[in-house]
């Protein structure tokens, strides 16, 4: 799913922000200054294929603006529908099976606020995130198929800071931990699919260090002090 995301993505924001390939036609018009002025239609450099088509007033997008893939099937690929008031565009992204694959608003060109990305052919939203002049701000939560949350992660200036927790598709909490610039920081649970704690102890600098304790069925079987785990194991069987 993540390769899927990233991959797909990458040609969507090529297409969508690569605007400069366009058609000598009657339709691509420019004002007394030279700017784009009316309909405009861009193509694809080697197929000729139609790449998106919108209006400009005075070099300015307005409206809803729709990019295709390059097939003959024309499918749209993305939209943007631009506002005027706070040089925006709420940007849909599409698969060429027509389903959602995220969409958000764009703003000078980075994303901004919230944003939503879906399963893959579903109508089911798989991920939110919130972001602050293109960069990750605040809490990104994941969701199972079936809309039950699979993960919460707190984000500052685009590095996982803060609490983070991971879930069953049954609500049992697989893990608690603490994230200081994307490294573990601070205490830390696992448990197993049945709820049992597993282990529990503290991290450093994405290390664990000192007496950590581990479980089985729930029972403690073990410290260890992990600062120095080659000398340190005491068994509680």
């Amino acid at each position: 799913m993540i390769k899927y995301k990233i991959s797909f993505f990458a040609f969507l924001i090529f297409a969508l922000f690569s605007q400069n390939v366009v058609s000598q036609t009657d339709s691509n018009k420019l004002d007394a200054k030279g700017k784009k002025q009316g309909v405009w239609k861009g193509f694809y450099e080697e197929s000729k294929r139609p790449r998106y088509e919108g209006t400009f007033e005075h070099g300015k997008e307005i409206g809803i603006f729709n990019f295709f893939d390059d097939t003959k099937a024309k499918s749209i690929i993305a939209t943007r529908e631009f506002n005027a008031k706070d040089n925006s565009a709420y940007t849909i992204f599409y698969d060429q099976n027509k389903n959602k694959v995220s969409e958000g608003k764009v703003v000078n060109k980075v994303f901004e606020g919230q944003w939503k990305y879906y399963h893959l052919a579903s109508k089911n939203i798989m991920t939110t995130e919130h972001y602050s002049k293109g960069k990750l701000e605040g809490l990104r939560t994941v969701f199972y198929l079936s809309g039950k949350i699979a993960e919460e992660i707190n984000y500052k200036n685009n590095s996982k800071n803060g609490f983070y927790k991971k879930y069953t598709e049954n609500g049992i909490v697989l893990e608690e931990s603490i994230f200081k610039n994307d490294q573990y920081s601070g205490l830390a649970i696992f448990r197993d699919s049945n709820g049992n704690m597993v282990s529990k102890g503290q991290f450093v600098n994405g290390k664990k260090a000192g007496i950590w304790h581990f479980f089985e069925k729930g029972k403690l079987v073990k410290e260890m002090n992990m600062s120095f785990p080659e000398n340190a194991t005491k068994s509680k069987l």
